[in-house]
């Protein structure tokens, strides 16, 4: 019997399975940085504000004069932010922030209520500034959507990487960001996430596969949804499809299957966990369970911006000469 059950192309963004609702995927190829953390280049003809279309590799989001995305609301859910690449500046209705990148995650239970803006510094004022994020929303299940926000970050540093080699010396790095393999667990989720209990089977792994490398994922419990993003490199192979990059394969959850890379470096996003089953409504921002729970967050949100803005700008950033960071809503500032 075999362990794939489909393969489709990658869209944008990039479809996913319950408990999943999405996942982002952006990579840029900012230039260097202007002093003032925006792009030392002419936005002219860029339709800034709505400027999701890669003019000269790299896009501005919903920024005007630094690119990313400005604050905006969310309700019922959760938000993984992993950046494999450049910086985020994160501030929140809850007076969080945070400085991040570079193989950080953060994770951030949005529940009730809260607004949050994601900006992306360009630092780097002499050389290029590489950028690439995914953004997984992961739902929450209905006795969990109205908890208390929560923001938590999943430093670069604490989060396990495995390296396994197969039988040429070619080596397999696995990134646990969510789940258990080879005796290792990833960091904590946020304590009201359905990856907070076990039982559910949440994993959220990045791979990166070396040329030619082997790598057989092992099986987990059936009934799960389980997912391979493959978004960088030319073609793996697994039993007898050959798989061009920027596809996803969906898999039986409880059977192994064998990946074999080709000549160049691959790289691949597992998605896993046990289905929330339940229904799912969603409208831009917010996630529920019913249009009448959909209405009561608009109108909420209209009412008390959930709990309003506390910094200066929708589009807030951190001072240019500030580290990794995370300030938690109760005035604990970590550095890295």
């Amino acid at each position: 019997m075999s362990a794939i059950k489909k393969i489709k192309p990658l869209g944008f963004p990039w479809e996913t399975s319950d408990p999943f609702l999405f996942c982002a995927y952006h990579e840029d190829q900012y230039p260097k940085g202007n002093g003032q953390l925006g792009p030392d280049a002419s936005l002219e003809g860029r339709n800034i504000g709505q400027d999701f279309t890669p003019k000269d590799g790299w896009r501005m989001y919903h920024g005007t004069k630094i690119p990313g995305f400005p604050a905006h609301p969310h309700r019922g859910f959760e938000t993984v932010t992993i950046v494999q690449k450049g910086l985020v500046d994160h501030s929140d209705s809850l007076g969080a922030a945070g400085r991040f990148g570079n193989g950080d995650v953060q994770w951030m239970t949005a529940g009730k209520g809260v607004q949050h803006s994601e900006m992306f510094p360009l630092l780097n004022t002499k050389e290029e500034n590489p950028f690439l994020l995914f953004q997984i929303w992961l739902n929450l299940p209905r006795n969990k959507k109205m908890v208390t926000p929560h923001f938590k970050m999943l430093w670069n540093e604490e989060i396990p990487k495995i390296n396994v080699m197969d039988e040429h010396k070619n080596n397999t790095e696995i990134t646990l960001i969510a789940g258990s393999l080879n005796n290792k667990t990833a960091p904590e989720p946020a304590p009201e996430s359905w990856a907070a209990d076990p039982q559910n089977e949440v994993a959220i792994w990045t791979i990166k596969m070396a040329p030619n490398a082997i790598y057989t994922f092992p099986k987990a419990s059936s009934g799960l949804n389980r997912s391979l993003y493959f978004f960088k490199g030319k073609e793996i192979i697994a039993e007898e499809y050959t798989i061009p990059v920027h596809h996803e394969i969906i898999l039986e959850s409880d059977q192994e299957i064998t990946i074999k890379n080709t000549a160049s470096e691959g790289h691949l996003l597992m998605l896993q966990g046990k289905p929330i089953n339940e229904p799912v409504v969603k409208h831009g921002p917010f996630v529920m369970n019913s249009q009448i729970e959909i209405r009561e967050a608009i109108q909420e949100y209209q009412q008390t911006e959930f709990g309003g803005w506390p910094w200066s700008g929708y589009d807030h950033v951190h001072s240019p000469s500030k580290g990794r960071f995370a300030l938690y809503p109760d005035g604990t500032e970590i550095n890295k």
